[in-house]
């Protein structure tokens, strides 16, 4: 992050929420469309593959084998690697993505496509880390109050998933 940010607010402002939700939280899933067909994926597993083989958590026609992964890290981010031809609404070497040139941090309307499906993340603003200080209305661009440090979810990354299945 760069050094600028609203540390110092008056002693009677309202002190922003955070995104540092439990791990998991808001709902996390992938919204589908293609040629008018619309579904949502609910992204319960830490690791999602996306294509036409079997064995995939996602299977969408027309696409290669295994096309795309969508990966629930330890910071509790989604973090989609694409492996075939696609595109991304995102610039990778943005900051807060993770390296590579066909990966990117999800957040809240990052769009990415897989043959000819196209795919939008979406999860809850209020667990949705790429928002701090509760939202928009925390603040936007160099004016954003500083959050308290991530907690630390790898206690909860495995022993939640690992539930579910």
């Amino acid at each position: 992050m760069n050094a600028r940010h609203i540390d110092e607010r008056p002693e009677n402002a309202e002190a922003p929420e955070t995104t540092h939700a439990e791990y998991g939280a808001g709902n996390p899933r992938l919204r589908i469309t293609r040629d008018g067909e619309r579904t949502e994926f609910p992204l319960v597993a830490d690791e999602v593959r996306i294509g036409s083989a079997e064995g995939n958590e996602l299977r969408l026609a027309d696409t290669d084998p295994l096309h795309a992964t969508v990966t629930h890290d330890d910071r509790d981010e989604y973090v989609l690697a694409l492996h075939g031809e696609g595109e991304m609404n995102s610039n990778p070497g943005a900051d807060a993505t993770h390296p590579g040139e066909a990966t990117e941090t999800l957040r809240t309307g990052s769009r990415f496509t897989v043959g000819r499906w196209t795919l939008v993340f979406a999860r809850d603003e209020f667990a949705d880390h790429g928002r701090p200080a509760g939202g928009r209305l925390g603040g936007e661009y160099s004016d954003q109050p500083l959050q308290p440090p991530r907690p630390d979810y790898s206690a909860d990354a495995h022993s939640d998933s690992a539930a579910d299945t």
